[in-house]
């Protein structure tokens, strides 16, 4: 079993991402076969927080060239090339259609649970993660072995998301209604919900992994323009 090489870790962390966890692909599991028309056997899971990214981002060229979806393209140009130099083959959840099923991803590499706010929540950094993309490799990679821990949401009896919610776009029996959280965002350009989401700031997992609050208008800029497909 091939632990992940170090410069990949490195090299992940000096772009602002880290691996979120893996697991190894059964060949029932819906992952496309690698370019060699071999299967995966293992899948690692790419992902940021609310402060491992966003400076780095802010300072990328795409962030200042004014072209759309900055970020998708300064997470596409870093880890492709980080995939090629580590003989590793990058999937994206902003491609599509098809779009690769990342959630289901997710819950297969352990630690996840799905949260009433439509993402899913990391049993150590919260609602806080954004998954940007999937690194595929022939080899068995010790981190592939999926974590037998749960995410937090199962366990957790208050669900303060819910209550912090100011238009009730979260419920128990409905789950998120996306239109009416946008449609307030749209209608009320004062809202305190456009410095950071009132139910993912009242979780209280991974507080320390938060966006700032440019970094969330960003993200609600984003959300009201266009659903985001990576978390």
């Amino acid at each position: 079993m091939e632990t992940p090489a170090a410069d990949l870790t490195d090299s992940l962390a000096a772009a602002g991402f880290f691996v979120l966890g893996g697991f190894s692909p059964g060949h029932g599991d819906p992952i496309p076969a690698l370019k060699s028309g071999k299967h995966p056997r293992s899948l690692l899971l790419v992902g940021s927080t609310g402060q491992t990214l966003w400076p780095l981002l802010t300072s990328s060229p795409e962030f200042s060239d004014e072209k759309p979806d900055p970020l998708d393209r300064y997470t596409k140009r870093i880890l492709s090339a980080i995939a090629i130099a580590n003989d590793l083959e990058a999937l994206f959840p902003f491609e599509g259609p098809p779009f690769h099923p990342f959630q289901q991803w997710a819950l297969a590499c352990g630690g996840f649970s799905q949260s009433p706010m439509g993402v899913l929540a990391h049993q150590r950094y919260g609602p806080w993660t954004g998954f940007r993309a999937a690194l595929l490799s022939e080899l068995v990679v010790e981190v592939a072995v999926a974590s037998k821990v749960d995410g937090p949401c199962e366990t957790c009896r208050d669900k303060p998301c819910i209550s912090a919610c100011p238009v009730s776009a979260l419920s128990i029996e409905n789950g998120y209604d996306v239109p009416k959280c946008r449609e307030h965002l749209v209608s009320m350009k004062n809202a305190s919900c456009w410095s950071g989401c009132l139910a993912r700031r009242a979780c209280p997992i991974g507080e320390d992994h938060r966006q700032d609050p440019a970094n969330a208008r960003f993200h609600m800029d984003c959300f009201t323009d266009i659903s985001s497909t990576g978390q």
